[in-house]
C-alpha cells in the first residue's frame, strides 16, 4: 500500500447519496486505489440543524452496498470540536481572524452603499466591515483576514501531526493577490480571494464551525493527500489553501469530477429532489456512476469491474 497517498469521500448527512453523490465517491475510491493507497470517509455533519437523524449511518450503508469500504473506521465531524477551537485560537493569536458583527442585512447594506453587487454564485462578498474592529457592536461570529500577509505559511497547528509533507508545486500568490493552483482534471485555475470571496466565515453566528475551517482542520488531521470531488466545489479551494497556509498545514492534491445534471440542467442535489439511490441492483447503479465518469461498461462480476475501473483511471490520471 502506498502511504504517501490519503484519499477521502466526506458526504454531508442531510440526505441519502444520490446519483451524483456516488459518482464523486466512487471517483474518489479509484483515484485511491489507482495510486495504491487508502480511502477514508468522513461524515461531515457540524451543520446539526441540516443533519439527518440516521443519515451518515445510511450512507455508509448504502456505500457498503456498493462495494465501497473505507480503509479505516469514519470518522465524524460533531466530535472534532476542540481541533477546530485550536485552530480558531492559532489563527485569532497570528493576527489572521477577527470578530464580525454583520448580518446579511448588514453586509448587503454595506456593499449597496459601495455601489457592488454580489458574488457569482450569488454569494455576498463581505466588505471588511469589522476588520479593523467592531466600532462598540458586539461580535456574532468570526472570519479569516483574506490579504496576503495574513495567508503567509505559520509554524503547524500543535494537534495536526498524522499530516505526511507537502507535494510538489499545488498553489501560490502573488502580490497582487491573485491565487493560481493546480487541479489534476481542470488544470490550472486562478481566483482572487479577497474581491472575489472577500474574508469568509470560520465560527457561523450561530456557533456552529463553518465547513471550510472543518474540512481543512480534517483533512490535516487525517493525513489527507488528495481530494476528489465534484466540481461545484472547486470555487471553495483557493479558500481552503488560504486556510492551509496560514495554519502552516500541508497542501493537498486536488482533482474535480464532472457533476451530474438533472432533467432541468441543474446540478443533481439534495436541495432539488434528488432521488435516493436504487440499491435493489447495486451493480446496475455502479455501472451508472462509472459511465458517467466515461468509464467503460462493466464487464463480469463487481470485482473484476472495480479493477477495470480502477486501471482505466490510473492511466487516465496518473499524477
Amino acid at each position: 500500500m502506498n502511504l504517501n497517498y490519503r484519499g477521502r469521500f466526506a458526504p454531508s448527512p442531510t440526505g441519502p447519496l444520490h446519483a451524483g453523490s456516488l459518482l464523486a465517491a466512487l471517483a474518489s475510491w479509484l483515484d485511491a486505489r489507482a495510486h495504491g493507497g487508502q480511502w477514508l470517509v468522513r461524515i461531515e455533519d457540524v451543520d446539526t440543524p441540516r443533519c439527518v437523524a440516521g443519515g451518515g449511518e445510511f450512507i455508509l450503508h448504502q456505500l457498503a452496498s456498493v462495494g465501497l469500504v473505507p480503509d479505516e473506521p469514519p470518522v465524524w465531524q460533531s466530535q472534532r470540536s476542540a481541533l477546530y477551537r485550536q485552530a480558531l485560537d492559532t489563527l485569532i493569536a497570528a493576527g489572521s481572524a477577527y470578530p464580525c458583527a454583520c448580518s446579511r442585512k448588514d453586509t448587503a447594506q454595506a456593499l449597496a452603499q459601495m455601489g457592488a453587487g454580489k458574488a457569482r454564485n450569488g454569494e455576498l462578498i463581505y466588505p471588511g466591515t469589522c476588520r479593523h474592529g467592531l466600532q462598540g457592536r458586539e461580535g456574532r461570529a468570526w472570519r479569516l483576514r483574506t490579504d496576503a500577509h495574513s495567508c503567509e505559511p505559520k509554524s503547524p497547528l500543535a494537534l495536526i501531526s498524522t499530516a505526511p509533507l507537502a507535494p510538489d508545486f499545488i498553489a501560490n500568490v502573488n502580490d497582487d493577490g491573485i491565487w493560481t493552483w493546480h487541479d489534476r482534471r481542470l488544470g490550472v485555475q486562478q481566483q482572487d480571494l479577497a474581491r472575489e470571496v472577500g474574508d469568509f466565515v470560520l465560527l457561523r453566528a450561530d456557533g456552529l464551525w463553518a465547513y471550510q475551517l472543518a474540512v481543512v482542520v480534517d483533512d490535516a488531521d487525517q493525513g489527507i493527500t488528495h481530494i476528489v470531488r465534484g466540481e461545484d466545489l472547486a470555487d471553495n479551494t483557493v479558500r481552503q489553501i488560504a486556510l492551509q497556509m496560514a495554519l502552516g498545514l500541508p497542501a493537498v492534491r486536488y482533482l474535480h469530477t464532472p457533476l451530474v445534471l438533472g432533467p432541468n440542467g441543474e446540478k443533481l442535489s439534495k436541495q432539488n429532489g434528488a432521488a435516493a439511490l436504487d440499491l435493489s441492483d447495486p451493480d446496475t447503479t455502479l455501472a451508472s456512476a462509472a459511465a458517467a465518469l466515461g468509464l467503460s461498461a462493466a464487464v463480469g462480476d463487481r470485482a473484476s469491474a472495480l479493477s477495470a475501473w480502477t486501471a482505466e483511471w490510473r492511466s487516465r490520471y496518473n499524477t
